[in-house]
């Protein structure tokens, strides 16, 4: 493997690429330092220090940001708004008749779809930079800091619109970065900067177990919580490459005097078709509750009962609800991203079959049949990745960002993965050996 790097880095286009990817890699944790105009960076270090990774509340949006969010610097909307347009655009494509023309017309129909993506990229990045404001105004961004409330000294208009357009055009930068390592880089950009958004907190995550660690000075919890990642790693590198494989034969056609087809081939089903959308799913919405619960400020019955059961991810009440609402998405993104009767008419279109199924109808039945199959091993599988970090290691000191958690360890793989695949096929069209030997 290293030798392969080695040549990667020698070879003259490869490297320069990968130089390009680092170069952006580079400015993009520089932008995730700078603090926005008029946040006083003194209070919002003390309330850092002090809330450390007990801030559940925003935790899903500040993993994605790489820390940025608590920081409030210019970056600190991250990558996050752009991957929710991109899933509202994904699901409105099924139900938007216009939007599903545009993906069968190609490139061109794309092309307008990520056009698209874009403007509703800006509106959110709008309104989440408007909530993040608005939120830090009033203190609630850090509760319990003493001095919460004097994060934005001066609160007058003129200055929470200057924050706001700060951030959504941070926003803006940060998904032209993405596209810039799509274009000239390595691998594809946004998911790149998403893995790098992760990745930065692994190891102040991994230390602070180990400072909040009892025995042998912290040190056997370290090792046992780096065991259980390790082993973790391993299982999604599994689950992600294993797929079922479904053969396809295509007929023999007659085209003037030559012969067509006869080919056979397959198609791949996943086992975790889905990926981790998901957990981003299953996590947004657990993450709403506490959010009403703490810009009402009510007291109620509604209010405590929520307050007590679903605040806490170590409660069995989130467990479950977590559990079921990743099986339910797991199997809600299949069905809108697969679907088995267009990919029949294909088949027929073209001349291919399933050995010992009928083409047409018969086909789609088939392929739901296989889908909805492993469907549930592969939903399964998300929602126990999910829950490791929290059952098990919580003894830990563990939060639910703790780095070998669900939604970043598959992440952080499934990215790692697709880029390896990247550079291995740029190398093995020079006639050298790749990563996976």
């Amino acid at each position: 493997m290293l030798t392969a790097f080695a040549r990667a880095f020698k070879t003259p286009d490869l490297r320069k690429k990968l130089l390009f990817t680092l170069g952006i890699i580079v400015l993009f944790r520089l932008g995730s330092h700078i603090p926005v105009p008029g946040v006083s960076y003194k209070n919002v270090q003390i309330c850092v220090d002090q809330a450390g990774s007990s801030n559940s509340l925003f935790g899903l949006v500040n993993m994605f940001s790489g820390g940025a969010l608590l920081q409030i610097t210019i970056f600190a909307l991250g990558i996050m708004p752009y991957i929710t347009a991109s899933i509202i655009l994904q699901l409105l494509t099924v139900v938007i008749p216009k939007l599903e023309n545009l993906k069968k017309e190609g490139q061109s129909g794309t092309a307008k779809i990520t056009q698209y993506t874009r403007y509703l990229t800006v509106a959110l990045a709008i309104l989440q930079g408007t909530g993040l404001v608005a939120t830090a105004r009033t203190g609630a961004l850090f509760q319990g800091c003493q001095v919460a409330s004097q994060i934005v000294p001066n609160r007058s208009i003129f200055t929470t619109i200057v924050m706001v357009i700060t951030m959504t055009a941070g926003t803006c930068v940060v998904m032209w970065l993405g596209e810039l390592v799509t274009d000239r880089g390595i691998g594809n950009g946004m998911s790149i900067l998403m893995f790098i958004s992760i990745a930065a907190g692994f190891i102040g995550a991994l230390w602070q177990i180990k400072l909040q660690g009892k025995i042998a000075d912290g040190w056997v919890e370290f090792g046992v919580v780096i065991l259980v990642g390790l082993a973790m790693v391993a299982l999604v590198v599994f689950v992600e490459q294993a797929q079922r494989r479904i053969p396809v034969q295509y007929a023999k056609r007659m085209i003037g005097r030559r012969a067509y087809g006869g080919t056979s081939t397959y198609i791949p089903l996943k086992v975790n078709q889905a990926g981790v959308i998901p957990v981003i799913f299953a996590s947004s919405l657990l993450y709403i509750p506490a959010l009403i619960v703490q810009f009402s400020g009510s007291t109620a019955g509604w209010a405590t009962w929520i307050q007590k059961h679903f605040v806490k991810g170590d409660h069995p009440y989130y467990i479950a609800a977590y559990f079921l609402l990743i099986v339910f998405f797991a199997f809600f993104y299949v069905a809108i991203s697969f679907n088995p009767e267009e990919v029949a008419d294909n088949m027929k279109k073209y001349g291919g079959f399933i050995p010992g199924i009928r083409a047409g109808r018969p086909t789609a039945e088939y392929l739901s049949y296989v889908l909805n199959r492993i469907t549930w091993p592969g939903s399964l599988y998300l929602g126990l990745i999910a829950l490791v970090p929290t059952m098990a290691l919580a003894g830990f000191g563990a939060n639910q960002n703790f780095p070998f958690g669900g939604t970043s360890i598959l992440i952080i793989v499934g990215v790692g993965l697709e880029t390896v695949k990247q550079i291995e096929s740029q190398l093995q069209q020079r006639n050298y050996e790749g990563f996976l030997r």
